[in-house]
């Protein structure tokens, strides 16, 4: 990262979004990757790593750089919204989801 901030891009932020498991996390990857950042002020990085102590890459990884504190805000809120869709599909329509669902629902 401080290659980027020589190279004009100041701000950085890294999040870690966790998955039940590495099969999600990699869909989600997969989901997310498709969408380009608009503007040439913001770059982002998607991969999916495994959490301390694990070695299932349950985490998916998103590290941004931007040129201004504004730019960087409105790339991850547009991010957190993605994530957020790419979630709710997972939990209505992932058939593992749904199965471990119902046998909550059962059990209770």
């Amino acid at each position: 990262m401080a290659t980027d901030a020589a190279a004009g891009f100041p701000c950085a932020l890294t999040l870690d979004v966790p998955f039940p498991d590495a099969r999600l996390a990699s869909v989600a990857l997969q989901a997310l990757r498709v969408d380009k950042e608009l503007s040439s002020l913001v770059k982002r990085h998607l991969s999916t790593i495994a959490p301390e102590g694990s070695s299932d890459p349950t985490l998916l990884r998103v590290e941004y750089t931007a040129a201004t504190n504004r730019m960087l805000r409105v790339a991850v809120n547009s991010f957190l919204e993605s994530v957020y869709l790419v979630l709710e599909v997972q939990e209505e329509l992932d058939v593992d989801v749904v199965e471990a669902r119902q046998s909550q629902e059962k059990s209770a």
